[in-house]
């Protein structure tokens, strides 16, 4: 999934889902700023405290309904969203920058579908990740 957000260290990338933030610490070092959403207090804080205490500067942690995504720091340059869900959040899409690529898992419990959406031009373009990287 981060491989394909094509980071090359200029981004402003939003993820959903800090977990244990561990992917939020990878993040933070291929990005500009990542700004964070977790729904559970408890991770969001444990996640904090760690990369507090690895000196990662450049991670903010919400804790918050990540499919309504963060409008405040929006356009986001990326988006990698962790957890899979039945579509693309529309909040997710809006706040994708020109030129913005957002990676997520799609579909039911049973079949997703890893996706990639990319906005260009004000157009929203939606694929596969499979046909992404070919």
């Amino acid at each position: 999934m981060t491989s394909l957000l094509g980071l090359t260290g200029q981004e402003k990338v939003l993820e959903v889902g800090t977990g244990s933030g561990y992917q939020t610490a990878v993040l933070g070092a291929l990005a500009r700023r990542v700004c964070s959403i977790e729904r559970l207090p408890r991770l969001a804080e444990r996640a904090r405290v760690t990369l507090e205490a690895l000196g990662v500067a450049n991670v903010w942690i919400r804790v918050g309904n990540g499919a309504l995504g963060w409008p405040d720091e929006a356009p986001f340059d990326r988006i990698l969203v962790a957890a899979g869900g039945p579509s693309v959040p529309p909040p997710l899409v809006e706040q994708l920058a020109d030129g913005g690529r957002l990676v997520l898992p799609v579909g039911s419990a049973e079949d997703q579908v890893l996706t990639v959406v990319e906005r260009v031009g004000g157009e929203t373009r939606t694929r596969s990740a499979e046909s992404a990287s070919s």
